[in-house]
């Protein structure tokens, strides 16, 4: 499989290539991406947008560590304007890329345990 939002050479660089850290990235990432979606939801629609700025940057840890450098750039660009109030409209579409994106990668996460690591 091609994968198109996840970059396996860095993910192999900052595991050193050892599957159980692979696995251990994967399943952290799995459950993160989706509570930090949930919680983006919530803080967009109190307009607690100080919090959702906050968890944009935590966001952006996240994605980075899977090589995800667009999507990285963006929650960067996301985390600025909210932390600051500024072009609130913008605001979902973020949340829906971020879920777009990650969801994608989470399925190519699952593609990467199952036949790499897994030898299928």
């Amino acid at each position: 499989m091609d994968y198109k939002f996840i970059n396996m050479e860095y993910l192999d660089s900052v595991s050193g290539g050892d599957p159980g850290i692979i696995k251990e990235i994967v399943v952290i990432f799995k459950e993160q991406s989706v509570e930090i979606y949930n919680e983006m939801k919530s803080l967009l629609a109190s307009k607690n947008y100080t919090a959702l700025g906050l968890l944009a940057h935590k966001a952006k840890s996240s994605v980075a560590i899977m090589g995800m450098n667009r999507l990285a750039e963006m929650l960067k660009t996301f985390e600025l304007q909210a932390r600051e109030g500024k072009e609130p409209q913008l605001y979902e579409h973020y949340l829906e890329r971020f879920k777009s994106e990650t969801e994608e990668a989470r399925k190519e996460l699952e593609d990467i345990i199952s036949n790499r690591l897994n030898g299928n």
